[in-house]
């Protein structure tokens, strides 16, 4: 159980267009499955889970991997479903730990919700990823030229860069895509290498201030 008015970065997401999926039920079991995938990737302080509606959350101890489980998430999940994840950092507390989801509020959470509206109105309704925050400008500097990269790799690509953020070698991504390494380096070439070299340095960067 989590110490009450616990710092940390939060994430809560939710489904882009959940009105029109075909299937609610399916994308709802696509979506735990997603989250329970990506909760074995990225450590969390509190584990990536639905919440309510079409909405998951989760908490995270540094910006970087809140970054990057926003990332997983939709790689995973596209192309039948999108999300959209908005970030946030401040104190949190928890009133029931036993309650699942967790029975808490607080600044952090506050602030994930107010970056989730942000993406919710009109000129941002192409964004994906959204931060508020200490430091929100250099951050979100960094979520929309990714977000943007990401956007313009195709089904192929996301897959590569989901697997490549995984850890996988190229080696490996050729033989489970049924391609030749040039193919995969060329995707590489493309933007799959640069949004996972972006990730380290942010990591990295992160680290440092934090």
């Amino acid at each position: 159980m989590l110490n009450r008015m616990t710092a940390m970065y939060t994430l809560i997401g939710d489904v882009v267009g959940s009105r029109r999926l075909d299937d609610r039920a399916a994308a709802q079991e696509r979506i735990g499955a997603a989250l329970h995938e990506v909760a074995g990737l990225v450590e969390a302080a509190q584990v990536l889970e639905p919440t309510v509606g079409d909405e998951f959350q989760g908490a995270f101890t540094t910006v970087a991997d809140a970054a990057l489980a926003a990332l997983l998430v939709r790689l995973v999940l596209l192309p039948t479903v999108d999300v959209r994840c908005g970030l946030g950092h401040g104190e949190v507390t928890v009133h029931d730990g036993g309650r699942r989801p967790l029975l808490q509020d607080g600044p952090g959470w506050w602030s994930a919700r107010e970056a989730l509206e942000v993406l919710s109105r009109p000129r941002r309704s192409t964004e994906r990823t959204w931060y508020v925050g200490p430091d929100a400008g250099r951050v979100n500097a960094f979520l929309l030229t990714r977000d943007a990269l990401v956007d313009r790799l195709g089904d192929r690509g996301h897959r590569l860069l989901a697997a490549a953020l995984r850890g996988e070698s190229q080696a490996d991504i050729a033989a489970t895509e049924g391609i030749s390494r040039s193919a995969v380096s060329q995707q590489f070439a493309r933007g799959v290498g640069a949004v996972r070299e972006a990730h380290r340095s942010f990591a990295e960067t992160a680290d440092a201030q934090d």
